[in-house]
């Protein structure tokens, strides 16, 4: 294990612990997951075993984004916790495309996407391993799976419209219809589904069922659709296939033929894991044909006396018959279960019973695959080797919609000025803000993960968690967003001098810069007040004619006002002061005249006029999905622009430069907009929470 291997394994110990990590510290010391092998890429069990070696990851994770819009704040959780936990526990991330549906798929979401998984801090190569991949890679695999569900009995062709099918599925109190179409002869489903990978159907003529219980409490399990006609170019497999899988049919099988340990999801699936055990207990047959045939030697040997756990297995079996379906084999099964209940299970394996047992799991084993994952625990843990599905409670955020449909609406109808737009709680539009991929990680981190649904996350939350980055890490400046010219009347004409002024008052080791001043200078407009509310400190000519207090210009000197001008329409456009000589910054008279506050400036002879986009929160109420129509809570004042000035090394910055403009905020220089002519720079956040009520 290399050092970097064993620090990020003892950082991982340090992190708050949580339920997952709990289920995979347990699967790790009980050898849940093992023997695994891995040859390198994903691939049905046979080729793994065949060409593969013992799997070196501890454990495998993936994150699976749809390609159809772009990553948001709710993703970054799903990130952090996927490649973190991989990372912790000296295992592999895998990055996934799902795209399984070419009609809403585009490949400007799949390099956005891409790119924000990297800037998050993480990437899906490890070593010699390059772990990107797409679900279209195993269209072929998928299909033979579905073939074989057909074969076997386990899916077939329907023919009811969508609105049928809706109809017919029952409700949460009524179980649904079966189809017409439900009892079709495998060969005729088998047919008929060749047909439409053809192309001899039209699209939405018909689907491809899993058949399993159209009276399942769970309505996910009454026949869910796993195959439909789409006449659409894929990205990637362009028109190769006319049908595609459906994404909760496709999921499972992609987890494991990539050896995914631990499928992490958010609690929206909680229902749908008792579909995506179905499905990969079902085909274990090709999906895990080395692990199949062992069972049946298992078998074979229990059933003949030569292999002392069969009674112990007969009870795990027994004790599995929710796993039954509806197949003549299982409904036999059912009936021997019936009859050993009387005495809790099986008491024996000796007379009828035991040897009717073993004979219809002999004769019928691939329609008992799901029992045999369970009952074969007396052998070992997870016998096939399957994945499993653990969900964990979404992101909730306060004053924002993660909703794909709502976020592409207010992209489509120029509500906001695209994905990166930075009110938006997009991967890019966050980064745009300003916000560090630090800030993120630590922000996520501090949310938690549980099995508990609910529980908002105040945005405020969000802002400190960049406030507390940016607060050891961003250089300080001086920004002017509404500039008011001050003028020293007794500042030599002409003159001008360089002051030194700390990068980070805290932190001498990130260095000095040099500003220039003269006699104009650029201060913030609410820096002068004519009529001063109660308990101002700044600038401001008592009304009474008492003496105007003393003011500190911050790493300058302490300046006293003595007029101020207006324009036409009243505004002061002007405030003179004199400045006193002896009270310069860092000299012995430096607090010789005692001031009461500081503020800060700019010379107008070298400031750099600049854009300042100042940022509110993009809706007015905590939680804009609850509104009636969530356009109606849209803050059309979240954004404002203002031009200002900057100190000239700041216009000279890179893009994406993050700054603490000294008593205003956090500002970042735009990564697309900003350049030494054109200054552009976005808020990041405040420094305090009530910014906003100040934002103009």
């Amino acid at each position: 294990m290399t050092d970097k291997e064993t620090a990020d394994i003892e950082a991982g110990a340090t992190r708050p612990t949580n339920f997952i990590r709990q289920i995979i510290e347990n699967d790790l010391e009980q050898g849940n997951n093992l023997p695994r092998y891995w040859c390198g890429h994903p691939a049905p069990y046979s080729e793994q075993l065949q060409k593969g070696e013992p799997d070196w990851a501890r454990i495998r994770t993936r994150f699976p984004p749809e390609p159809n819009g772009y990553l948001h704040i709710g993703h970054a959780k799903s990130i952090c916790l996927n490649f973190g936990l991989a990372a912790d526990y000296k295992g592999v991330c895998h990055m996934r495309f799902d795209d399984t549906n070419p009609v809403k798929e585009d490949q400007e979401y799949v390099d956005a996407i891409k790119e924000s998984v990297r800037w998050m801090g993480f990437d899906w190569k490890h070593g010699t391993e390059d772990n990107l991949y797409h679900a279209s890679d195993y269209f072929d695999w998928m299909y033979q799976f579905a073939e074989h569900l057909i074969k076997t009995g386990y899916a077939y062709v329907d023919e009811q419209s969508a609105d049928e099918m809706r109809a017919n599925r029952g409700t949460l109190f009524e179980p649904g219809k079966n189809s017409p179409y439900r009892d079709r002869s495998p060969e005729e489903n088998l047919r008929i589904f060749r047909e439409m990978r053809d192309g001899k159907h039209p699209e939405g003529s018909m689907v491809l069922r899993a058949k399993i219980d159209m009276a399942s409490p769970n309505i996910n399990l009454r026949d869910p659709a796993i195959y439909r006609i789409r006449f659409a170019e894929h990205q990637s497999t362009g028109n190769k296939w006319c049908i595609y899988p459906m994404y909760t049919f496709a999921h499972p099988i992609e987890d494991s033929l990539e050896n995914i340990t631990h499928s992490i999801c958010t609690l929206e699936f909680d229902d749908q894991r008792a579909f995506y055990d179905w499905a990969l207990e079902r085909i274990v047959p090709v999906l895990r044909t080395p692990q199949y045939e062992e069972a049946k030697r298992i078998i074979a040997d229990m059933a003949a006396g030569k292999d002392d756990r069969a009674l112990a297995f007969a009870r795990a079996a027994f004790n599995a018959a929710d796993k039954l379906g509806q197949s003549e084999p299982e409904v036999a099964m059912r009936e021997i279960f019936g009859r050993w209940s009387a005495t809790g299970g099986p008491e024996t394996l000796e007379g009828t019973e035991g040897k009717s047992f073993f004979t219809l799991l002999q004769m019928n084993t691939e329609n008992f695959t799901p029992l045999l994952q369970s009952a074969l625990s007396v052998v070992r843990n997870n016998f096939f080797l399957l994945s499993h599905q653990y969900e964990f409670n979404r992101l909730s955020l306060t004053y924002v919609v993660l909703s794909k449909r709502k976020l592409i609406s207010l992209v489509q109808q120029g509500l906001v000025d695209g994905w990166d737009d930075p009110r938006m709680p997009t991967l890019v539009g966050l980064r745009r803000r300003g916000y560090t991929a630090a800030a993120l990680q630590k922000f996520v981190e501090n949310c938690g993960v549980s099995r508990v649904a609910g529980g908002w996350i105040d945005y405020s939350v969000l802002e400190q968690s960049l406030r507390e980055d940016l607060e050891s890490t961003a250089e300080r400046r001086a920004g002017v967003v509404h500039p008011l010219k001050l003028i020293l009347d007794n500042y030599p004409e002409g003159k001008s001098e360089e002051l030194v002024c700390p990068n980070h008052p805290q932190k001498p080791e990130m260095g000095t810069r040099t500003v220039t001043m003269s006699r104009e200078l650029w201060i913030e407009q609410e820096d002068f007040a004519e009529v001063p509310p109660k308990g101002y400190r700044r600038l401001t000519i008592p009304a009474d004619g008492t003496p105007a207090k003393p003011v500190r210009l911050r790493n300058s000197y302490v300046i006293v006002p003595t007029s101020f001008e207006k324009d036409a329409e009243g505004n002061v456009v002007c405030v003179h002061a004199d400045y006193l000589p002896e009270t310069k910054s860092g000299t012995a008279g430096a607090d010789s005249v005692k001031t009461k506050a500081a503020i800060h400036w700019l010379d107008a002879k070298t400031a750099v006029p600049a854009q300042f986009r100042m940022y509110d929160r993009l809706f007015t109420v905590p939680q804009p999905d609850s509104a009636e129509d969530f356009l109606d809570v849209l803050n059309r004042d979240s954004k404002f622009v203002s031009q200002g000035f900057v100190e000239p090394n700041v216009a000279a910055a890179a893009p994406e430069t993050r700054y603490q403009f000294e008593r205003v905020g956090y500002f970042v220089t735009d990564i697309k907009d900003h350049s030494a002519e054109h200054p552009v720079l976005n808020l990041a956040v405040g420094l305090r929470d009530s910014w906003g009520k100040n934002a103009k």
